[in-house]
Protein backbone atom coordinates (compact mmCIF):
# COMPACT_ATOMS: atom_id res chain seq x y z
CA UNK A 1 0.00 0.00 0.00
CA UNK A 2 2.61 2.87 -0.98
CA UNK A 3 1.57 5.79 -0.40
CA UNK A 4 0.41 8.44 -3.52
CA UNK A 5 3.27 10.55 -2.34
CA UNK A 6 6.35 7.97 -1.84
CA UNK A 7 9.71 8.14 -2.73
CA UNK A 8 9.38 4.62 -3.34
CA UNK A 9 7.61 4.58 -6.94
CA UNK A 10 9.40 5.12 -10.46
CA UNK A 11 10.22 8.14 -12.11
CA UNK A 12 12.03 7.21 -15.17
CA UNK A 13 11.85 10.93 -16.02
CA UNK A 14 14.49 11.08 -13.43
CA UNK A 15 16.46 8.13 -14.31
CA UNK A 16 19.49 7.44 -17.04
CA UNK A 17 18.05 4.04 -17.77
CA UNK A 18 19.72 2.04 -15.54
CA UNK A 19 16.62 -1.05 -15.67
CA UNK A 20 17.21 -1.03 -19.41
CA UNK A 21 20.78 -0.96 -19.71
CA UNK A 22 21.86 -2.73 -15.82
CA UNK A 23 19.45 -6.17 -15.79
CA UNK A 24 19.90 -8.83 -18.61
CA UNK A 25 16.23 -10.63 -20.33
CA UNK A 26 16.05 -13.73 -22.36
CA UNK A 27 14.02 -14.86 -24.96
CA UNK A 28 10.46 -16.35 -23.36
CA UNK A 29 6.89 -15.13 -23.39
CA UNK A 30 8.17 -11.72 -21.65
CA UNK A 31 10.80 -11.07 -24.09
CA UNK A 32 11.03 -11.36 -27.39
CA UNK A 33 15.09 -11.94 -27.62
CA UNK A 34 18.05 -12.07 -25.37
CA UNK A 35 19.86 -9.23 -23.64
CA UNK A 36 23.09 -9.34 -21.91
CA UNK A 37 23.30 -7.17 -19.02
CA UNK A 38 25.22 -3.95 -19.22
CA UNK A 39 24.02 -3.80 -23.03
CA UNK A 40 21.33 -1.13 -23.59
CA UNK A 41 17.94 -2.57 -25.04
CA UNK A 42 17.85 -1.52 -28.93
CA UNK A 43 14.70 0.90 -28.27
CA UNK A 44 16.65 3.07 -25.56
CA UNK A 45 16.63 6.34 -26.48
CA UNK A 46 19.30 9.40 -26.45
CA UNK A 47 16.79 11.17 -24.03
CA UNK A 48 17.03 7.70 -21.87
CA UNK A 49 13.41 7.14 -22.56
CA UNK A 50 11.80 4.18 -24.04
CA UNK A 51 10.91 4.00 -27.83
CA UNK A 52 8.05 1.93 -27.14
CA UNK A 53 6.82 2.64 -24.35
CA UNK A 54 3.15 2.58 -24.93
CA UNK A 55 3.47 -0.48 -27.21
CA UNK A 56 6.01 -2.86 -25.19
CA UNK A 57 3.19 -5.44 -24.58
CA UNK A 58 2.19 -5.59 -28.46
CA UNK A 59 6.04 -6.35 -29.41
CA UNK A 60 6.55 -8.55 -26.83
CA UNK A 61 7.71 -6.88 -23.89
CA UNK A 62 5.65 -7.62 -21.07
CA UNK A 63 8.22 -8.69 -18.81
CA UNK A 64 8.80 -4.54 -19.06
CA UNK A 65 5.26 -3.83 -18.11
CA UNK A 66 5.25 -5.83 -14.80
CA UNK A 67 9.05 -4.54 -13.88
CA UNK A 68 9.17 -2.06 -10.42
CA UNK A 69 12.58 0.01 -9.45
CA UNK A 70 10.95 1.52 -6.50
CA UNK A 71 12.65 4.28 -6.70
CA UNK A 72 16.27 3.11 -6.92
CA UNK A 73 16.83 4.54 -10.78
CA UNK A 74 16.12 7.62 -9.79
CA UNK A 75 18.41 7.90 -6.07
CA UNK A 76 20.99 6.26 -8.21
CA UNK A 77 20.99 8.82 -10.94
CA UNK A 78 20.08 12.07 -8.85
CA UNK A 79 21.79 11.43 -5.58
CA UNK A 80 24.66 8.64 -5.43
CA UNK A 81 26.21 9.71 -8.78
CA UNK A 82 25.07 13.24 -8.20
CA UNK A 83 23.10 13.87 -11.33
CA UNK A 84 25.27 11.87 -14.04
CA UNK A 85 24.71 8.97 -16.34
CA UNK A 86 26.90 6.23 -17.97
CA UNK A 87 26.77 7.93 -20.94
CA UNK A 88 28.68 11.03 -19.43
CA UNK A 89 31.28 9.29 -17.36
CA UNK A 90 31.53 5.96 -19.26
CA UNK A 91 34.35 4.96 -16.36
CA UNK A 92 31.35 4.83 -13.42
CA UNK A 93 29.23 2.50 -15.85
CA UNK A 94 29.67 -0.46 -13.73
CA UNK A 95 29.50 1.11 -10.30
CA UNK A 96 26.23 2.71 -11.11
CA UNK A 97 24.77 -0.48 -12.28
CA UNK A 98 26.30 -2.59 -9.32
CA UNK A 99 25.21 0.23 -7.27
CA UNK A 100 21.40 0.21 -8.65
CA UNK A 101 21.14 -3.32 -8.15
CA UNK A 102 21.48 -3.16 -4.50
CA UNK A 103 19.40 0.09 -4.07
CA UNK A 104 16.26 -1.59 -5.63
CA UNK A 105 16.25 -4.13 -2.85
CA UNK A 106 16.54 -1.54 -0.12
CA UNK A 107 13.80 0.63 -1.78
CA UNK A 108 12.20 -2.49 -2.17
CA UNK A 109 12.04 -3.04 1.81
CA UNK A 110 11.75 0.75 2.78
CA UNK A 111 8.80 0.51 0.80
CA UNK A 112 7.52 -1.89 2.66
CA UNK A 113 9.13 -1.31 5.89
CA UNK A 114 6.62 2.45 5.58
CA UNK A 115 3.65 0.33 5.38
CA UNK A 116 4.34 -0.94 8.60
CA UNK A 117 4.52 1.88 9.66
CA UNK A 118 1.08 3.11 9.14
CA UNK A 119 -0.35 -0.60 10.32
CA UNK A 120 1.38 -0.79 13.26
CA UNK A 121 4.10 1.15 15.16
CA UNK A 122 6.73 0.70 17.77
CA UNK A 123 10.70 1.75 18.33
CA UNK A 124 12.45 -1.33 16.52
CA UNK A 125 10.09 -0.70 13.51
CA UNK A 126 11.42 3.23 13.71
CA UNK A 127 15.18 1.53 14.25
CA UNK A 128 14.99 -0.95 11.21
CA UNK A 129 13.43 2.42 8.91
CA UNK A 130 16.36 4.16 9.65
CA UNK A 131 18.71 2.02 9.32
CA UNK A 132 17.65 0.69 5.64
CA UNK A 133 17.49 4.35 4.58
CA UNK A 134 20.67 5.38 5.85
CA UNK A 135 22.33 2.41 3.87
CA UNK A 136 20.32 3.53 0.99
CA UNK A 137 21.81 7.23 1.30
CA UNK A 138 25.08 5.87 1.38
CA UNK A 139 28.38 6.78 -1.34
CA UNK A 140 28.13 4.14 -4.19
CA UNK A 141 31.36 2.33 -2.18
CA UNK A 142 29.29 2.47 1.06
CA UNK A 143 26.35 1.03 -0.80
CA UNK A 144 28.33 -1.83 -2.67
CA UNK A 145 29.76 -2.98 1.29
CA UNK A 146 26.34 -3.31 2.67
CA UNK A 147 25.13 -6.94 3.82
CA UNK A 148 21.84 -7.50 1.87
CA UNK A 149 21.14 -10.45 3.21
CA UNK A 150 21.39 -9.73 7.11
CA UNK A 151 19.72 -6.75 6.47
CA UNK A 152 16.47 -8.46 4.69
CA UNK A 153 16.13 -11.01 7.87
CA UNK A 154 16.44 -8.35 10.28
CA UNK A 155 13.71 -6.50 8.00
CA UNK A 156 11.48 -9.88 7.85
CA UNK A 157 11.12 -9.73 11.21
CA UNK A 158 9.80 -6.42 12.01
CA UNK A 159 7.72 -6.84 8.87
CA UNK A 160 5.98 -10.67 10.58
CA UNK A 161 5.61 -9.03 13.51
CA UNK A 162 3.65 -5.79 11.99
CA UNK A 163 1.93 -8.89 9.68
CA UNK A 164 0.76 -10.40 12.75
CA UNK A 165 -0.58 -7.73 14.89
CA UNK A 166 -2.75 -6.77 11.81
CA UNK A 167 -4.15 -10.15 10.57
CA UNK A 168 -5.49 -10.91 14.43
CA UNK A 169 -7.12 -12.99 14.51
CA UNK A 170 -5.14 -14.69 11.82
CA UNK A 171 -6.91 -15.96 8.51
CA UNK A 172 -5.75 -19.30 6.83
CA UNK A 173 -2.59 -19.91 7.16
CA UNK A 174 -0.87 -20.44 3.30
CA UNK A 175 2.42 -19.27 3.92
CA UNK A 176 4.57 -20.67 0.54
CA UNK A 177 1.40 -23.00 -0.53
CA UNK A 178 1.58 -24.22 -3.90
CA UNK A 179 -1.89 -22.66 -5.63
CA UNK A 180 -1.37 -22.41 -8.73
CA UNK A 181 -4.28 -21.78 -11.17
CA UNK A 182 -6.51 -22.96 -8.09
CA UNK A 183 -10.18 -21.12 -7.87
CA UNK A 184 -10.13 -19.33 -4.91
CA UNK A 185 -13.03 -17.55 -5.48
CA UNK A 186 -15.19 -18.68 -2.70
CA UNK A 187 -12.22 -19.21 -0.32
CA UNK A 188 -11.73 -16.97 2.29
CA UNK A 189 -9.04 -15.45 1.94
CA UNK A 190 -9.65 -12.56 5.15
CA UNK A 191 -6.44 -12.06 6.94
CA UNK A 192 -4.70 -15.13 5.27
CA UNK A 193 -1.16 -15.50 5.31
CA UNK A 194 -0.17 -15.63 1.60
CA UNK A 195 3.46 -14.81 2.38
CA UNK A 196 5.68 -16.09 -0.78
CA UNK A 197 2.22 -18.30 -1.81
CA UNK A 198 2.63 -19.51 -5.63
CA UNK A 199 -0.94 -17.99 -7.05
CA UNK A 200 0.19 -17.78 -10.70
CA UNK A 201 -2.97 -18.06 -12.86
CA UNK A 202 -5.42 -18.89 -9.53
CA UNK A 203 -9.01 -17.36 -9.76
CA UNK A 204 -9.17 -14.60 -7.17
CA UNK A 205 -11.91 -12.66 -9.10
CA UNK A 206 -14.09 -11.31 -6.54
CA UNK A 207 -12.10 -12.48 -3.75
CA UNK A 208 -11.88 -10.06 -0.52
CA UNK A 209 -8.13 -9.70 0.57
CA UNK A 210 -8.54 -7.80 3.16
CA UNK A 211 -5.34 -7.60 5.72
CA UNK A 212 -4.10 -10.72 4.07
CA UNK A 213 0.09 -10.64 3.93
CA UNK A 214 1.24 -11.00 -0.02
CA UNK A 215 4.85 -10.35 0.79
CA UNK A 216 6.50 -12.07 -2.18
CA UNK A 217 3.39 -14.08 -3.27
CA UNK A 218 3.48 -14.40 -7.00
CA UNK A 219 0.38 -13.35 -8.54
CA UNK A 220 1.50 -13.69 -12.54
CA UNK A 221 -1.25 -13.90 -14.29
CA UNK A 222 -3.85 -14.67 -11.45
CA UNK A 223 -7.62 -13.40 -12.78
CA UNK A 224 -8.31 -10.34 -10.41
CA UNK A 225 -11.13 -8.60 -11.73
CA UNK A 226 -14.42 -7.24 -8.98
CA UNK A 227 -10.55 -9.25 -6.15
CA UNK A 228 -10.78 -6.51 -3.66
CA UNK A 229 -7.36 -5.74 -2.77
CA UNK A 230 -7.74 -2.02 -1.50
CA UNK A 231 -6.61 -3.30 2.14
CA UNK A 232 -4.06 -5.77 1.50
CA UNK A 233 -1.40 -5.99 3.42
CA UNK A 234 2.41 -5.54 1.75
CA UNK A 235 1.50 -6.09 -1.73
CA UNK A 236 4.22 -4.19 -4.49
CA UNK A 237 3.41 -2.30 -7.54
CA UNK A 238 5.17 -5.14 -9.14
CA UNK A 239 2.51 -7.47 -8.08
CA UNK A 240 -0.32 -5.75 -9.32
CA UNK A 241 1.49 -5.26 -12.83
CA UNK A 242 1.51 -9.09 -12.96
CA UNK A 243 -2.09 -9.36 -12.38
CA UNK A 244 -5.17 -9.59 -14.83
CA UNK A 245 -7.30 -7.59 -13.39
CA UNK A 246 -9.65 -4.47 -15.11
CA UNK A 247 -11.68 -1.05 -13.49
CA UNK A 248 -13.35 -3.29 -11.07
CA UNK A 249 -10.71 -4.32 -8.93
CA UNK A 250 -10.10 -2.54 -6.01
CA UNK A 251 -6.58 -1.06 -5.35
CA UNK A 252 -4.32 0.60 -2.15
CA UNK A 253 -3.95 3.83 -2.39
CA UNK A 254 -0.61 4.68 -4.01
CA UNK A 255 -0.58 1.33 -6.52
CA UNK A 256 -1.51 2.48 -10.10
CA UNK A 257 -3.76 0.40 -12.51
CA UNK A 258 -1.89 -0.75 -14.87
CA UNK A 259 -2.16 0.30 -18.41
CA UNK A 260 -2.44 -3.22 -19.88
CA UNK A 261 -5.63 -3.95 -17.91
CA UNK A 262 -7.30 -1.98 -19.91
Amino acid sequence: MTHPDSAYRSDCSSCAGLCCVALSFSRSADFPEDKAAGDPCRHLGTDFGCGIHDRLRDRGYAGCTVFECAGAGQQVTQVTFGGTDWRTEPDLRQSMFDVFGVVRQLHEMLALLEEAGWRGSSTELAEVTERVSTAAGGTADQVLAIDVPALRTVVGDALRQVSAEVRRPAGAALSGADLVGRDLRRRDLRRADLRGALLMAADLRGADLTDADLLGADLRDAAAAGADLSQALFLGQSQVNALRGDVTTRLPDGLARPAHWT
